[in-house]
């Protein structure tokens, strides 16, 4: 008994300094890519195109550091989105609605990063309502229905 607990079995500690914990993004969901149409008005609103870079800096995040200094940056460029003039093809509710979806994800990840849980399953509902917002730009411009026609019936 004595030799079996003389062992070096010493478990191994995690570090608690949240620089050092790394984050793999290669196994986070790619991003929707748009149709040339929708792309077409996005490059015209400066504020999507400002966020939309800083959603792309997700994707470079080496470490809880880096995570918490990119949504910090992210949830600043989406209030800017969210108070910005949108164009007037997507300024629809359907397109504002999604956007608060997101916010509340990034909210979430925001705060799994403040109580040092692991933010990946946040991140990843995070980047699907990321994709569920492009998404319905490629169903805005993509539809052609004419809502006047059943109105004058």
């Amino acid at each position: 008994m004595l030799i079996t607990s003389c062992q070096d079995n010493k478990p191994q500690l995690v570090s608690s300094n949240s620089s050092t914990y790394e984050i793999a993004t290669g196994e986070w969901p790619k991003k929707l890519d748009i149709n040339a149409k929708a792309q077409d008005i996005l490059n015209e609103w400066d504020e999507y195109m400002a966020f939309e870079t800083s959603f792309d800096a997700l994707y470079n995040v080496a470490n809880r550091d880096d995570l918490e200094l990119t949504v910090e940056d992210l949830i600043e460029k989406q209030n800017t989105l969210e108070t910005s003039e949108y164009p007037e093809t997507f300024n629809k509710e359907q397109i504002k609605s999604r956007q608060k979806v997101f916010k509340t994800y990034i909210l979430k990840v925001k705060g799994d990063i403040y109580y040092r849980t692991d933010p990946k399953k946040s991140v990843v509902e995070m980047i699907k309502a990321y994709n569920a917002f492009r998404d319905q730009f490629n169903v805005t411009v993509n539809n052609t229905f004419n809502t006047d026609l059943i109105l004058e019936e």
